[in-house]
């Protein structure tokens, strides 16, 4: 896989932990950045181009949660692998409700987190090197969604999503009008290593009615199903 045009910030207090990623990512030529404090990361993250950001949660200064949260609260659509020594269920679920694209847990073999990079990176260089001939277009009125180019237009103006909020809106617009449980979407945008966290869907899809809807409370584009999950609303129901 090529090498990312911008840096992986790589956010851990641990040195030892922090030269090992960087030593294996060097090798697959990856540009790196690195720092240990979690206010100064925030910092970097919110001025400067990154490809991915590796960011641990126990940090001094700002943990990792804090950032992330206040990375998509700006919304930096970076990408982010969480790592934590910490195994209980709430720090999984904390991390993917505040915006994570991932997550793992110390320790970690490096070909597991090396693979869940190079999977994160895929997503971002499609969006990147997606044609320059006209896209497909998922139109549901004045919103439109565009898979190739990995885009959101709302009202003619570009909507900014995160790579999990973007493969779930995906999602539910080529699958018009079905209904998904919240077992099932997270299933299918995260995958089984998050079986029994669907807590983490009501997050992204709060966050997504914010970004798409103009009214969350009473949404046009995702509906709620009561007592299943959520479902996208059909070209025959919108009011154009």
């Amino acid at each position: 896989m090529e090498a990312p045009e911008y840096p992986v910030l790589i956010v851990e207090d641990d040195s030892d932990i922090s030269e090992l990623i960087k030593i294996h990512l060097s090798d697959l030529n990856y540009p790196i950045e690195q720092c240990g404090n979690g206010t100064k990361a925030l910092k970097l993250a919110l001025n400067n181009n990154y490809s991915l950001i590796i960011l641990d949660i126990m940090l001094p200064g700002k943990n990792g949660f804090d950032i992330c949260k206040e990375i998509r609260k700006h919304n930096v659509q970076i990408p982010i692998l969480m790592l934590t020594a910490k195994a209980e269920e709430v720090d999984k679920i904390m991390g993917l409700e505040f915006g994570a694209d991932d997550y793992l847990t110390k320790p970690f073999s490096i070909r597991e987190l090396t693979a869940r990079i190079k999977a994160l990176l895929r997503r971002v260089k499609a969006a990147e090197h997606a044609s320059g001939e006209k896209a497909e277009v998922l139109n549901f009125g004045k919103l439109k969604v565009y898979p190739q180019k990995r885009s959101v237009v709302l009202d003619g103006k570009n909507i900014e999503l995160t790579v999990k909020e973007f493969d779930l809106l995906l999602l539910f617009a080529q699958n018009p009008g079905k209904a998904y449980s919240r077992q099932k979407l997270l299933d299918l945008v995260w995958g089984y290593q998050y079986n029994g966290y669907s807590h983490t869907v009501n997050s992204h899809i709060n966050r997504l009615r914010g970004k798409i809807e103009e009214t969350p409370s009473e949404p046009t584009f995702i509906k709620t199903v009561w007592g299943m999950g959520y479902r996208f609303i059909e070209m025959e129901e919108l009011e154009i």
